[in-house]
């Protein structure tokens, strides 16, 4: 399978991610096998840093190979749909800055813009989990793969990284 991760650095060596709290799956390295998705989010990044650099930053998409039947030696928990679980696993993630799931690998459904508003009705405690999840019923939600240890990003294989253009 083919992964991506949007930035604006070419990453051939990927670490886990500490310094963002509040991310859907925790500290971790995130990917999506989604290539648009993985673009938006580059052009989104370089839109935000080249403000605060005061120049033109690039957006840059990375791509991986990464062997899912590899994994057996790992510990992964998948959410396929978004569910009661997964939204119980997102909120514990964005609002407790002490939680730690203790998986290599989770697999499941991105809280995007619009989602996530969603989840902070929920976090906020305005909106009932059960009706939170009969909402996304009806919004696209897209991919992610957060790799979480060292362990796990072991089993990517650096392939290539592109520029993708601001617009």
């Amino acid at each position: 399978m083919i992964l991506f991760h949007g930035g604006t650095l070419a990453i051939e060596h990927p670490v886990v991610i500490t310094s963002d709290q509040g991310r859907d799956f925790g500290f971790a390295f995130y990917t999506t096998d989604i290539r648009d998705q993985a673009e938006r989010w580059a052009r989104r990044r370089a839109r935000f840093r080249s403000r605060i650099a005061g120049h033109d930053i690039p957006g840059i998409v990375c791509e991986y190979e990464f062997d899912e039947a590899a994994c057996e030696d790992l510990s992964v928990r998948r959410f396929p749909e978004p569910s009661l679980e997964w939204i119980d696993f997102v909120v514990a993630n964005r609002s407790n800055p002490n939680f730690r799931h203790g998986f290599d690998l989770v697999i499941g459904k991105i809280a995007n813009d619009r989602v996530g508003e969603t989840i902070s009705y929920v976090v906020q405690g305005v909106m009932r989990r059960e009706d939170a999840l009969e909402r996304l019923r009806f919004q696209h939600i897209n991919n992610q793969l957060a790799f979480c240890t060292n362990k796990a990003i072991a089993k990517l294989r650096y392939i290539r990284s592109y520029e993708v253009s601001n617009v």
